[in-house]
């Protein structure tokens, strides 16, 4: 087949517009799925490439970009538009070569900027795969003009198109209507470029829309939160008169997502207004509905107040316990406390079975002891689990005298998880000195470094010192330097000891995996019999309900001879909650484990295609090399 017939070919098809505007026209009331249209299938190509098929991404940049450049300023931009489909297609354009396209075309000189601007609506108007549509909303990003508005909403309904199509409206100023609109339609990842860029207009519309639209955690992390808030004048929005109650949610939304540990530091602390936004919301949270998402967004603040970083808010004296007796007030009202009673229907969406069992859980643990004055021990040790439909850390918080010691010494992320710090008896103080990772950096502690300290027994009292952690960055407050602390022995015991055996913190699936692990710690036998080692056991981020269990198989480990070198796979296996006492499944999963390779139901989810092959499994599929 010639060039031309290629091109002919691959041009006579209809355009990825046509298609979107079609599926689009034909839904009812114009709904569509939340994360749009699937794209319609492309003609395999006729040699299949690996995802990874060792080129370096400087390497695939170079090469899109020669594929790209000369068209660019072509004045036949519908020649042009034919080469571009056709390059793109012998380069086998597939997930990694499309994140070139829009890297390339981000950054290629522009000599014409109005043949550029042809070719991108020729692309976006008749364009008929995904690489070439690509191109042609990558230049519009740089070059559209209103006209070009409808096309770029119509293509942000197809998936994978929503976050360029979107950077495209925002760069030509489109009406925030326009964006308004996709926000209805487009995923999560992608409705977070769209938020970004709502909140860094000033206008009414915008406003608006910010201040009364629940969003999903994953479009709004706590940068945008505090941003947000920021732009809106949410200190002054909240404490008018009278006050739109959606507003007064979403500012306890803004707040909770503020002190999310999702971040390098806790943007709450950051945020000018938090006190005033404080003070205003709980005056007013009697007047909101007792619903579940009101429950969870009051209680997650009443947590945050006790034990998280809005505890080291600027109050004044007693007024952040006067905050937390408020709350507790409204939700021990009758018509709010009946939320805490009673299971879920079993018709009930996960989702909202799974936030009543948490508010359940957790409705009493901010309104424990709160302060040394009052009675708390020196040291309180809690875990804290965030609300499920705001996913984010289960993490192990440390009250000095009331006062929340990981945020204020070190505030670069959560306390470390409680099958890290309690399970394995790592708190324990012995005469013999134990260093303890308290917490670890959101991005690793390679990356931004952890938050350490010496625990050891001194005849009748357990001190800790020898701190380390890293500098405070350059634009940073700097930190002050972390005391000797010397705890009673017997009342540190005591305080180890209970937070050590409770677990009413726990959901069936993570007390299923708590204990896998500690079955698995007394009998590793079970799986280095079948050549594996353990590497971990919790609970999916994505599917709480799901008790997750990793393993690594080394041939030759039972006897001794791991060949290092040679191949190894990583195995998952998944087990969904299925109704079962977590005592009965884990004692039921160990007892498999015993009579059967556990390599043969799990699936192998790391290592290599080649050591796949070698060792006989198959290799999952769309996973690449």
């Amino acid at each position: 087949m010639s060039a031309q017939e290629k091109r002919d070919a691959l041009t006579s098809r209809p355009s990825l517009y046509a298609y979107a505007l079609r599926r689009h026209g034909a839904e009812p009331d114009g709904r569509l799925p939340r994360g749009g249209y699937p794209l319609p299938d492309e003609p395999p190509p006729a040699e299949e490439i690996p995802e990874r098929s060792g080129v370096t991404h400087k390497e695939l940049l170079r090469t899109v970009g020669d594929a790209l450049s000369p068209l660019l300023g072509a004045p036949d931009t519908r020649w042009a538009a034919g080469e571009v489909h056709r390059r793109l297609g012998e380069l086998r354009a597939r997930n990694r070569t499309l994140r070139a396209v829009r890297a390339v075309v981000a950054q290629l000189p522009l000599d014409d900027e109005t043949a550029a601007r042809a070719l991108g609506r020729r692309l976006t108007r008749a364009g008929t795969t995904a690489a070439a549509v690509g191109v042609g909303l990558g230049l519009l990003a740089r070059l559209g003009e209103p006209e070009d508005v409808p096309y770029l909403r119509t293509l942000a309904l197809l998936r994978g198109f929503a976050g360029t199509a979107v950077q495209a409206l925002t760069a030509l100023d489109a009406p925030t209507a326009a964006l308004v609109w996709l926000a209805e339609y487009i995923k999560e990842g992608e409705l977070r470029r769209l938020v970004d860029a709502l909140a860094a207009r000033d206008d009414n519309a915008a406003h608006a829309w910010l201040l009364t639209t629940p969003l999903p955690p994953g479009a709004v992390g706590p940068e945008t939160a505090r941003r947000i808030a920021e732009a809106v004048r949410l200190d002054e929005v909240v404490r008018a008169d009278p006050v739109d109650l959606r507003v007064l949610a979403q500012a306890g939304r803004l707040l909770c997502r503020m002190a999310s540990r999702r971040d390098y530091r806790p943007e709450v602390l950051a945020y000018a207004g938090a006190v005033a936004v404080h003070e205003a919301l709980v005056a007013r949270a009697s007047a909101l509905a007792p619903t579940l998402d009101h429950y969870a967004i009051l209680l997650s603040l009443a947590l945050d107040l006790h034990s998280g970083p809005s505890h080291l808010l600027p109050w004044p004296p007693g007024r952040r316990e006067a905050l937390l007796d408020g709350l507790e007030s409204v939700l021990t009202a009758p018509s709010w406390a009946a939320l805490t009673r009673g299971e879920p229907t079993p018709r009930a969406d996960p989702a909202e079975r799974r936030r009543a069992a948490w508010i359940r859980r957790t409705a009493r643990q901010p309104f424990g002891p709160r302060d040394q004055r009052t009675g708390a021990p020196r040291l309180r040790i809690e875990v804290a689990v965030s609300d499920p439909a705001d996913p984010d850390t289960v993490e192990t918080r440390f009250l000095v005298d009331g006062r929340p010691l990981v945020p204020e010494a070190f505030g670069r992320g959560p306390g470390n998880a409680p099958e890290y710090l309690l399970d394995s008896g790592r708190l324990r103080a012995t005469p013999e000195p134990r260093e303890v990772q308290l917490a670890e950096a959101y991005c690793t502690e390679g990356c931004c470094g952890a938050l350490h300290v010496t625990v050891r027994r001194d005849g009748d009292h357990v001190v800790w010192n020898h701190w380390r952690r890293p500098p405070a960055s350059p634009h940073r407050q700097a930190l002050s330097e972390l005391p000797e602390y010397r705890f009673d022995a017997a009342a540190y015991d005591a305080e180890v000891a209970r937070a050590e055996s409770d677990h009413s913190w726990a959901w069936p699936a993570r007390s299923t995996a708590r204990l896998l692990a500690a079955g698995l710690r007394d009998r590793p036998e079970l799986l280095t019999r079948w050549d594996c080692r353990f590497g971990w056991v919790g609970t999916a981020f994505s599917e709480p309900d799901t008790t997750t269990l990793s393993f690594t198989f080394w041939p030759g480990l039972a006897a001794g001879r791991r060949d290092t070198a040679g191949p190894w796979l990583q195995f998952v296996w998944d087990l969904p909650d299925d109704g079962t006492p977590p005592d009965v499944r884990a004692a039921r999963v160990l007892k498999r484990m015993e009579t059967t390779d556990p390599k043969t139901f799990a699936e192998v989810r790391g290592g290599s295609r080649e050591h796949a092959q070698v060792l006989g499994f198959p290799w999952p599929e769309g996973q690449g090399c």
